[in-house]
């Protein structure tokens, strides 16, 4: 990795709080790398060999199953992903391909694991990364399981809105139709049905660009709660 670039990895909440050794040994045979959109960087049953961390841009994670594949979710800045395998070292549970531009930070993981028994530092940072991917995973799996097709995608355009659109009430898709079905666990067709669903709830749709004409009837049919959809929690 060129020095210029390790302020900025330093500055990253899993690197901060190291000690400046063990900061340099972890470093040593990482590097930052820009990759462009639809390239594969994992492949599901492949040995986890680098940490990675997306700095910049935006990495799908997914899976594929009896001739059928799956969006399991989208990666943005700054995060790691598949960060289980990596400590375990075992096999990645799911595929990864950049969606946009991106720069991602790429690290061998037998440094990371070595590095994690070394300075306790970084171990709290990884255990508190993970922590908030089991979370989340618990959050997705509550809406699959409680919730019907229309209220996931009425709750996702209301958590869109807040996230793209500052709660303006008109915000652009963030992915294709396609995608953001698959991450509903719905298929085209019914996404189609549901958007239609919720035009009585003043959801207005333009290729990529939602319209909230009424916010306040939205959430009285989405019914969202902080358990779920508040990324905080």
């Amino acid at each position: 990795m060129r020095s210029s670039d390790l302020p900025e990895v330093r500055a990253l909440g899993l690197f901060n709080s190291m000690g400046e050794e063990n900061f340099e040994a972890l470093m040593q045979a990482a590097y930052l790398q820009t990759f462009p959109p639809q390239l594969d960087l994992v492949h599901e049953g492949d040995p986890a060999d680098f940490l990675y961390v997306v700095i910049e841009g935006c990495v799908e994670l997914y899976a594929n199953a009896n001739r059928r594949e799956a969006t399991m979710a989208m990666v943005h800045p700054v995060s790691p992903f598949i960060l289980a395998a990596v400590l375990k070292d075992a096999v990645y549970l799911m595929s990864a391909r950049t969606r946009a531009r991106s720069k991602i930070l790429l690290i061998p993981s037998e440094d990371v694991r070595s590095i994690f028994e070394l300075d306790d530092a970084f171990a709290r940072a990884m255990v508190l990364e993970m922590a908030g991917s089991y979370r989340y995973v618990i959050k997705e799996h509550k809406g699959l399981k409680l919730r019907s097709s229309v209220e996931r995608l009425a709750n996702m355009l209301l958590r869109q809105d807040h996230e793209f659109g500052d709660g303006s009430g008109t915000f652009d898709l963030p992915y294709d139709k396609r995608t953001l079905a698959s991450l509903l666990g719905m298929t085209p067709e019914n996404l189609s049905r549901a958007f239609n669903t919720l035009k009585p709830y003043g959801v207005e749709v333009d290729g990529t660009t939602i319209r909230l004409t009424d916010i306040k009837a939205l959430k009285t049919l989405a019914k969202p709660t902080p358990l779920i959809d508040d990324p905080k929690t």
